[in-house]
């Protein structure tokens, strides 16, 4: 499993007033080549400006997947109420997000009221063993595990968990683990052997092309 996690920010643009239109066209490149998920992370934008960017999202990824076997899915990090405004496709929570178990009671109140569809997500960032069978236990439906390796962006969580841990995450957990933090080409595989159902990345899928990104998944299928 594939999860572009978007940040625009990142992107290489002369302009950043234009990082909206090249993080689309990114959105667009990614759901070309064979993606499974992307992750709206774009915690700058305002509520407003969040729901529409998730909206262009949605009829990005309803496109692409009339091209393709599988459906590409849209998820929101943090901001459940706009991913269930937009019919998003799930929620992505952070440490300091909105608890997995409230937000599974108003994920269960949206669904009463099919607001949202029945395979609406809930996942979770974890960075221990712990934290990654609390998430289980409250509901989540997925996990992110990191960093696994060494990576700018998640500095701030710790030095790298390596494949060991996530080895032990995937083992005490039944739900699907990705990992996450400095995935390149070369160590995705270490990855999967220690037993994650995917990878999630920034830097891997932002800076790659679609014909490298297709050749990916061409490999791991």
């Amino acid at each position: 499993m594939l999860c572009y996690v978007t940040d625009r920010r990142a992107l290489r643009v002369a302009n950043p007033a234009e990082s909206i239109a090249a993080l689309t066209r990114k959105i667009e490149e990614v759901a070309a080549a064979g993606i499974d998920w992307i992750q709206i992370r774009e915690k700058d934008l305002t509520a407003s400006e969040l729901a529409s960017f998730t909206r262009q999202s949605l009829r990005i990824a309803v496109k692409s997947s009339a091209k393709h076997s599988g459906a590409v899915r849209v998820l929101v990090n943090d901001r459940l109420d706009v991913a269930i405004a937009e019919r998003a496709d799930g929620v992505h929570l952070g440490e300091k997000s909105l608890p997995v178990a409230q937000a599974k009671r108003l994920v269960e109140s949206a669904l009463r009221q099919h607001a949202i569809d029945e395979s609406f997500l809930i996942g979770v960032s974890c960075h221990s063993l712990e934290a990654a069978k609390a998430a289980e236990g409250d509901g989540a439906d997925y996990i992110f595990f990191g960093p696994i390796f060494a990576t700018p962006s998640k500095e701030t969580f710790g030095p790298p968990q390596g494949a060991k841990r996530l080895e032990e995450v995937c083992a005490s957990v039944s739900i699907p683990v990705l990992a996450i933090g400095g995935i390149t080409r070369d160590n995705i595989e270490s990855c999967i052997v220690a037993g994650a159902a995917g990878i999630a990345a920034i830097r891997l899928f932002q800076e790659s092309g679609v014909s490298r990104l297709s050749a990916f998944g061409q490999q791991r299928s």
